[in-house]
């Protein structure tokens, strides 16, 4: 593997978050631009106009939600948390250089490529930080910065790691936690163990994006480590499309009905907390398990735990020698 410092650039690709509450609306201005996730308009020229105005109606509930998880989003300084993380973990075997690049924030894949050239780094390593492709996140990740990268002469050579659903220690991580999770919660009370993931429009799935598959995948493979059985659902929907089923609120409601008294869920599909724990599962969907008389509890974020960090370490030493570097 190569030693010299500086001579290899990993680039940990994410979805990026509003800094702060002034941030909200440009950010979602930003998101809904993204014809690659929802077409807005017949036509291409409609789709910023559209996003802005959408962006405009939404800002006020959304600033309200940040604003109760600290005012902005953490996924940024825990990505670069991350990536320090990484490259302490990476030395002395290989000295890298690693930075985050957001696909609807600041560090953007063009800014950071360019700081890599400045350095001198023309071999990447592009590690998506979904576990799980889809066209919707690791997919738009990965095509930005292609787009990106094609602005740059001489080339990068680059590597990309699109999705590690079943990687041994990531799995690892999420049996550990699940295990921890169970035992700390009350003896005797009816339990049920739930994977929670961000959703897609049923269509994507239709069209042949593998995400399903991959949850299916990850899941499977924490089952057998774990040997404790658990239900998946899916979070964070929005808009009058047929998304996948059940939603997070749905099970919680069947589990409810069933007798459950106690939750452990897991965000199978998050690598770091961000919106959708801090505030969808810890403060909305635990408002409602309590309604139904319910406690939930969930595993913690994978964020820049050694154990985690270990995990995204391989797949960058693999990701290498596959191209002997």
């Amino acid at each position: 593997m190569a030693g010299a410092e500086g001579s290899i650039g990993v680039v940990l690709l994410n979805m990026g978050g509003p800094d702060s509450l002034a941030d909200v609306e440009p950010f979602l201005v930003e998101l809904f631009s993204d014809r690659q996730i929802i077409r807005l308009g017949p036509l291409p020229f409609f789709q910023k106009p559209i996003a802005r105005r959408i962006a405009r109606k939404r800002a006020p509930k959304s600033q309200e939600t940040y604003r109760l998880i600290g005012g902005g989003s953490p996924q940024k300084r825990l990505t670069i948390a991350q990536g320090e993380a990484l490259a302490a973990a990476l030395a002395p075997e290989l000295v890298a250089r690693v930075a985050p690049a957001m696909r609807y924030w600041a560090p953007r894949a063009e800014a950071t490529l360019a700081e890599m050239a400045a350095a001198g780094i023309r071999r990447l390593v592009v590690l998506s930080l979904y576990p799980h492709y889809s066209r919707a996140t690791g997919g738009s990740s990965l095509a930005d910065l292609r787009r990106a990268a094609a602005l740059f002469s001489p080339p990068f050579e680059i590597v990309e790691v699109a999705a590690w659903p079943t990687q041994p220690r990531y799995v690892e991580c999420l049996a550990n936690d699940i295990t921890a999770g169970l035992a700390a919660l009350a003896p005797g009370a009816k339990t049920a163990l739930v994977y929670s993931a961000h959703s897609l429009p049923a269509s994507f799935i239709e069209e042949g994006d593998p995400y399903l598959d991959h949850l299916r995948a990850t899941i499977a493979a924490v089952e057998a480590k774990s040997g404790v059985a658990g239900r998946l659902c899916f979070q964070s929907r929005s808009g009058p499309v047929r998304w996948l089923a059940p939603s997070t609120p749905e099970m919680l409601a069947t589990l409810a009905v069933e007798g459950v008294k106690q939750v452990l869920m897991v965000p199978i599909s998050f690598v770091s907390d961000h919106v959708e724990t801090l505030y969808e599962i810890d403060i909305l969907y635990r408002e409602q398990a309590a309604g139904l008389g319910m406690t939930l509890a969930r595993t913690p974020g994978l964020n820049d735990r050694p154990a985690f960090i270990a995990a995204l370490a391989e797949l960058v030493r693999d990701a290498c020698r596959r191209r002997h570097w």
